[in-house]
Order: C-alpha cells, then structure tokens, then sequence
C-alpha cells in the first residue's frame, strides 16, 4: 500500500464515526436476522456455516481494532513531533 493512501486511511479511521460505525456493525452482525441466515446444516470444507461466520467475524472485528490502534498509534507519534522545537 503506498504511503499516502496508508497514511489517508489511517488517518480517516481514527475518526468518532468510524468507531460508532464499526461497533454498530459488529452489534447487527451478532443479532437475529444475520444468525438465521448462517444457521443451516450447510457446510463448507466440512465446518458448518455457522461456525465460518462467526470465525471470519471475529477475525474481521480483531483486523479492524488492529487498524484503529495503528491510526491512535500514529496520531500520539505526531503529537509528541510538533511539541519538541
């Protein structure tokens, strides 16, 4: 990833929303609607459906805390360069 979109993207997560957004997201994810549609006998390489989803949505939530950390990382990294003269 070229240092100016990383630092774009970066930058752009450590945002109020993004985190609303997120949490909101991984709160729907977890809720009613989305467990009856994984909720099926199906399987894939022999691991039910059910399973996968919530493993990939664990990881996803766990990849994306990585990335907000990186941006709050990279804001107090900045902060601590503009203080020193």
């Amino acid at each position: 990833m070229p240092a100016k979109l990383g630092h774009k993207l970066l930058r752009r997560l450590q945002l109020r929303e993004s985190w609303i957004i997120f949490f909101i997201m991984g709160i729907i994810m977890m809720n009613f609607p989305f467990l009856q549609i994984f909720n099926k006998p199906d399987t894939i390489f022999g691991l039910p459906l059910m399973f996968l989803y919530l493993v990939v949505g664990w990881a996803v939530s766990i990849f994306v805390i990585y990335l907000f950390t990186l941006g709050v990382g990279n804001s107090d990294e900045k902060r601590r360069e503009t203080r020193q003269p």
